[in-house]
């Protein structure tokens, strides 16, 4: 069959390859035997990693995919049946993992509108509930996503405002980091400013989307939440036996800043294509562009013509272009140039 599709996609960072220091890495792993289920020298060379980089008092649960990375985090922060999750409702949580929090853990997600893909303390304040009242579920984790579904960036200080606002009401924050390598990216900080120093309960922290093959890592912040962490992972079925490859591959982007390296050049990509076809007559960039995702409004013919030589998925309507650490300058050019003559047309 012949590929009629342009070889680099623009649908998704997961559509991207692997590292090759990844790659190298999960393969030197590949050296005789090794204690199964994460009792081997790379899984806990990769928790004294997690530790440089949040904090001594993290503890981190390797898992295999971004779904589950969400559930097991959310399971260590939920007690009650009755407990309920405040998410904004373009969250991964509610609208992408098929009903997961419902279905596997059986919470009530409440969603929040939010134009930009942002919750405000407002936000959650406004839905924090009364715990006299049995008529209503409680809410106890306030979920965000980081970067979030439509390309923006919390900053430290507006994590560090909800984080405040969330324990205040008795709540927990969690973050869905499956791009926070982005988000630090772009805001030129450390991963902890985003996460332990802005006040952060738990984070699941991708690893796919940045460069590895397979795996994130639940990474617990509050002390006393890890409690029963390795269970609940069992239960969700997420733990590797061959856990040794999957901490490889973490741990390979988290040696010498490789995620940074990464994230920087995705970012750097997708505001190159930004530039490129901003000033275009019948284009119009929704959101700004503040990490590896250009999110416009083209006609939809334009739409059709592009999408008969590229992928990329279309949102309610909006185009989302993706980059990834693989991306190269040609590719984008390529593509606005495309983007470009499909607008004349």
């Amino acid at each position: 069959m012949i590929e009629t599709f342009y070889a680099k996609s623009f649908a998704s960072d997961n559509h991207a390859g692997a590292h090759p220091s990844v790659i190298a890495a999960a393969s030197a792993a590949n050296d005789g035997d090794a204690p199964s289920y994460g009792g081997d020298p790379w899984t806990d060379a990769l928790d004294g990693q997690i530790r440089a980089e949040f904090g001594d008092a993290a503890t981190s649960l390797v898992v295999l995919n971004g779904t589950g990375a969400n559930m097991v985090s959310l399971s260590l922060m939920l007690g009650r049946r009755y407990e309920a999750v405040i998410c904004p409702e373009t969250a991964h949580i509610a609208t992408h993992e098929a009903g997961a929090s419902e279905h596997v853990l059986g919470v009530k997600l409440i969603t929040v509108p939010a134009p930009d893909g942002k919750l405000t303390p407002g936000d959650v304040t406004a839905r924090a509930a009364d715990p006299a009242d049995f008529n209503l579920v409680q809410p106890k984790v306030v979920s965000i996503s980081q970067v979030t579904e439509l390309g923006t960036c919390y900053t430290p200080e507006e994590v560090t405002a909800l984080a405040e606002t969330a324990h205040a009401h008795g709540m927990l924050l969690h973050v869905d980091g499956a791009r926070l390598a982005n988000a630090a990216a772009f805001l030129g900080c450390s991963l902890r400013a985003l996460t332990t120093d802005a006040g952060v309960d738990v984070v699941s922290f991708g690893a796919s989307k940045n460069g590895a093959m397979v795996g994130e890592a639940v990474i617990v912040l509050r002390p006393g939440l890890a409690e029963g962490g390795p269970i609940l992972r069992r239960q969700t079925l997420q733990l590797a036996s061959k856990m040794r490859f999957v901490s490889a591959q973490i741990s390979a982007l988290l040696t010498d800043e490789l995620w940074r390296r990464n994230a920087v050049h995705a970012n750097a990509m997708a505001r190159r294509l930004a530039d490129a076809v901003e000033d275009l007559p019948g284009l119009t960039i929704r959101w700004p562009v503040q990490s590896n995702a250009v999110f416009a409004s083209i006609p939809a013919e334009a739409t059709a013509v592009l999408q008969a030589r590229f992928r990329f998925h279309v949102m309610d309507g909006t185009a989302r272009w993706m980059t990834a650490f693989d991306t190269t300058p040609e590719d984008v050019d390529t593509f606005a140039m495309a983007i470009r003559q499909a607008l004349k047309d």
